[in-house]
């Protein structure tokens, strides 16, 4: 019987480290120290840089918090849902197919189960701006904790004309 149950908690452990995303996995920048554990990983902040998979000349980066002790070193500590973002045009703004309003463009598991951290994108038609936002969700309550950042669609260096998110939105 306690097989069975190392069992079913290695086979949760490896389905929890399966990320639900749409674009790459991010690329860590730093990790800090919050909280220390003295016979296990310390609570952290992390902070982690993605490329938008659909808006090219796009860069997000995003700060977590990521649990230690115990079921954080195992993988099953809930994560908290406090997330900062901000986004930044990092070259010449280029749109590679339509998207929709509030489309993801990254997602990860936050828990076990039961929550998930999504950052969507948006356009707001009449300024010509990207707008990013990231929040955790879960299945029973949801979160209202959020955060926001917007990218105006400019030229970069010698480019001519710029191209119209409203242009791409389906």
């Amino acid at each position: 019987m306690r097989s069975f149950f190392a069992l079913v908690i290695a086979a949760l452990v490896a389905f929890s480290a399966i990320p639900a995303h749409a674009a790459d996995e991010p690329d860590s920048i730093f990790k800090k120290s919050t909280v220390f554990k003295w016979l296990t990983p310390n609570d952290k902040l992390a902070t982690y840089g993605l490329d938008d998979p659909q808006v090219e000349g796009v860069a997000c980066h995003f700060t977590v918090p990521e649990r230690g002790g115990f079921k954080g070193w195992i993988g099953v500590a809930e994560e908290v849902s406090d997330i900062s973002l901000s986004c930044r045009q990092i070259g010449p703004i280029k749109f590679k197919q339509k998207f929709e309003q509030g489309e993801d463009v990254f997602r990860q598991r936050r828990s076990l189960f039961f929550k998930k951290m999504q950052i969507v994108r948006g356009c707001d038609v009449k300024r010509n701006v990207l707008v990013y936002m990231v929040y955790s969700d879960r299945i029973i309550e949801g979160s209202p904790k959020n955060s926001t950042s917007s990218v105006p669609v400019m030229p970069w260096g010698g480019q001519g004309e710029v191209q119209k998110c409203a242009d791409f939105v389906s």
